[in-house]
């Protein structure tokens, strides 16, 4: 039995309208990349984009890195399915180290500051979703390089640490996880600032506000129209 008709039926419609609008948002009707998106896309790829604005570290770990220029360096990386041997000697080749490779493992030398600036030059192109100049240089999936990469620094860091390198560690720490891993994660995605952005942005918040107490007073009219109430 319904106690107060006209409060349940404001809420059936508050919750018939959310429903609606719920619809709407998770259809196809906003602009993508590369096609048509929802909502929920679209709202994850303008916070990608705003995020791998603020992400963009290459230069400064540059600068830091130019205190390592010349400083010759001699470690073993370990290879195994995941960390090719073909491939990584391919990378440190390129960035000017000499590598030796074993059964299950490589030894690399070379200089700290030739092979950072190439890493970092390989993060810098795909920060600008130019990876068809990686793939070109290396042959190879430009992914898959900063992947390599990834795994090569971590290597020649525990290298490193175990040989009581530890600046030198650090700042292949920092290359790894402020460049390269940002590099390889919003590749593709166009940067934005959130100043261009700015009402968007707000519009989004205000409005997940509004929605979810909408659906919250919805369930709290209906409720209280067909006579339940918490009493204590």
């Amino acid at each position: 039995m319904i106690a107060n008709k006209k409060e349940f039926g404001g809420g059936l419609v508050m919750m018939a309208g959310f429903w609606i609008v719920f619809a709407i948002l998770l259809s196809p009707l906003y602009p993508g990349p590369d096609k048509k998106v929802n909502m929920l896309d679209y709202m994850d790829n303008m916070y990608n984009s705003i995020s791998k604005k603020s992400s963009y570290y290459v230069p400064v770990i540059r600068e830091n890195a130019e205190a390592y220029q010349g400083e010759i360096i001699t470690l073993n990386i370990k290879t195994d399915e995941t960390l090719s041997a073909q491939r990584l000697t391919s990378l440190l080749q390129q960035a000017g180290a000499e590598v030796q490779a074993g059964a299950q493992e490589i030894t690399v030398s070379g200089d700290l500051g030739g092979i950072i600036t190439a890493v970092l030059a390989d993060a810098d192109a795909m920060f600008a979703n130019n990876g068809q100049a990686v793939s070109a240089k290396y042959g190879a999936n430009e992914k898959q390089v900063m992947f390599d990469w990834y795994n090569a620094l971590k290597s020649m860091e525990k290298s490193l640490t175990k040989q009581k390198k530890f600046k030198e560690s650090k700042i292949l720490y920092q290359v790894r996880t402020k460049t390269v891993e940002p590099a390889y994660n919003y590749y593709g995605i166009e940067a934005q600032s959130i100043k261009d952005k700015a009402v968007l942005v707000i519009f989004s918040l205000v409005g997940y506000v509004i929605y979810t107490m909408w659906f919250g007073f919805a369930i709290l009219f209906m409720f209280e129209g067909w006579g339940l109430k918490l009493e204590h």
